[in-house]
């Protein structure tokens, strides 16, 4: 009987030995996955589908309607028009939509009645000023800035520069009717483009190494859309000459 009591005893402690080991794998496994996530992404950054699916798919009706993001403080977001029919571009909450009107005119209007096929948005509400280096002119190199400076920030982001362009080309998609699309030459059929000189302007962009495909383009870690000072020309950013601008970065 005496032996019994102690071989019952041993099998409750190994019992609970193998039980408190199972426990503490489990909770490893669980915790870094979570860690590596919060280390590389916000909360609160969106992604609604991906530049592919459009691109190569044809996937050009809407994925998301504009006026569903229910809280628009310190809101940013960019994306094209639903059937690649203008772009879009939500700047600290308030929404634009351009769209074609000539091949030297456009129309920019300001409202949340918009859809997008992809899309990527965020909230900020406190950034910090980065001086920007004088040797810092052009889109590579503000990208190659990002990636250099911001190793400890959280990733994707957004950012904002804002200031005086000597020059800088935009584009508005502007899809033909009933268009098909299966490759990036057909999804830009009908893009108008733009060229804008000595204009104080705000550019929004999201930064990321991870997401080349889904919204950026696959040689580019930025997507940036540019609305000049007096909101008239709004579009997909190609080409920048920074006069004098100023870099700002979220808060951590």
């Amino acid at each position: 009987m005496l032996n019994f009591v102690i071989n019952f005893k041993n099998m409750k402690l190994h019992h609970f030995t193998f039980t408190l080991v199972a426990s503490l794998l489990l909770a490893c496994n669980s915790t870094a996955p979570k860690t590596q996530t919060e280390k590389h992404s916000y909360p609160d950054t969106k992604v609604v589908s991906a530049m592919k699916e459009v691109m190569w798919k044809g996937k050009l009706g809407s994925q998301i309607d504009l006026d569903s993001i229910s809280n628009t403080k310190g809101l940013y977001g960019i994306g094209p028009l639903s059937y690649l029919k203008g772009e879009l571009l939500i700047n600290n909450g308030k929404s634009y939509v351009s769209k074609v009107t000539s091949d030297s005119t456009m129309q920019v209007v300001q409202t949340y009645a918009a859809s997008a096929p992809f899309f990527v948005y965020t909230h900020v509400n406190e950034w910090n000023e980065v001086a920007l280096p004088e040797e810092i002119k052009n889109i590579q190199d503000v990208e190659q800035f990002l990636q250099r400076e911001t190793v400890d920030l959280k990733r994707p982001f957004a950012f904002k520069l804002v200031g005086n362009v000597t020059s800088a080309k935009i584009h508005i998609q502007n899809l033909p009717k009933g268009s098909k699309v299966s490759s990036p030459e057909e999804a830009h059929r009908g893009q108008t483009n733009y060229a804008i000189q000595n204009e104080e302007v705000e550019i929004i962009g999201f930064f990321s190494t991870e997401h080349q495909g889904i919204f950026t383009h696959h040689d580019s870690f930025v997507h940036l859309h540019l609305i000049t000072k007096d909101e008239s020309q709004m579009g997909h950013l190609d080409e920048l000459q920074i006069k004098d601008m100023k870099l700002y970065l979220p808060k951590k």
